[in-house]
C-alpha cells in the first residue's frame, strides 16, 4: 500500500479516474512561448535535476497531506525550453486533455512548484495524478493538475476546468480547518497562505 493510501488521502478526478497508466511510454509537451518547445519522454523528463519538496497538498475540499513530493522544479523544465522571459502564466494539461488550470508564471517559478513524480520516496500512482503531477502548495490543490501532459507558457490567463465551475481563479488558500491527514484525519485550523503551520500548534 502506497503512503498517500496509508494516510488516507482522498481521491478525487473531476473529469474522472483515468485507470492504469503506461509510465515508461509517457510524453509531456512543453510549448507556448518559448524558443525551444519539446515534448519529453520519461527516460528524458526524470534525467531532469530532481528536487525535494517537503511541503503540502492542500484541497479546497478541506484536506491537507504533508510528504516529502519529488520531481523537477517547473523552473527548470522552463529553463529547458527557454522560456520568454516576458511571459506570465503557465497552463497544464492533464490526460486526455479534460482537466486544464493556469498559475501565474511567478508562482510556477516558486522553490516548491513542480511536477511531482514520488511522494515519500515511491512513485505517484494515477488515484493521487501519476505518473507526473503538479505541485504547487502555494495555491489549492485543484491548480495542481494531476497526470500532465501538457505544459504551455503563456501570456493569456485562461479559464481552466474549475474556473469555468466558478472556483475562483487565483486559488489563494484561504483561513479556516481543514482535515489534517497525516494525523488521521484531525481538523486543524490554517491560517491565509501555503500551510506551513497549523493555528493549534
Amino acid at each position: 500500500m502506497s503512503r498517500l493510501k496509508e494516510l488516507r488521502t482522498p481521491i478525487f478526478w473531476a473529469e474522472g479516474h483515468p485507470g492504469k497508466l503506461n509510465r515508461e511510454s509517457w510524453v509531456i509537451e512543453v510549448s507556448g512561448l518559448c524558443a525551444n518547445p519539446r515534448t519529453f519522454t520519461w527516460p528524458e523528463f526524470i534525467a531532469l535535476p530532481k528536487s525535494i519538496a517537503d511541503a503540502r497538498l492542500t484541497s479546497v475540499t478541506r484536506f491537507s497531506v504533508q510528504g516529502r513530493w519529488g520531481g523537477v522544479k517547473v523552473a527548470d523544465l522552463l529553463d529547458a525550453v527557454q522560456a520568454d522571459s516576458g511571459s506570465r502564466y503557465v497552463r497544464f494539461w492533464s490526460y486526455r486533455m479534460i482537466y486544464d488550470t493556469t498559475i501565474p508564471i511567478e508562482v510556477a517559478l516558486r522553490e516548491r512548484t513542480l511536477l511531482a513524480y514520488e511522494f515519500d520516496g515511491e512513485s505517484l500512482e494515477e488515484d493521487y495524478g501519476g505518473p507526473v503531477r503538479g505541485f504547487c502548495p502555494y495555491l489549492w490543490g485543484y491548480k495542481s493538475a494531476k497526470s500532465v501532459v501538457k505544459v504551455e507558457v503563456t501570456d493569456d490567463c485562461i479559464s481552466g476546468f474549475w474556473k469555468q465551475q466558478g472556483y475562483p481563479d487565483e486559488a489563494l488558500i484561504r483561513a479556516g480547518k481543514v482535515c489534517d491527514m497525516n494525523q488521521s484525519g484531525r481538523l486543524r485550523p490554517i491560517p491565509d497562505g501555503e500551510v506551513i503551520r497549523f493555528l493549534d500548534e
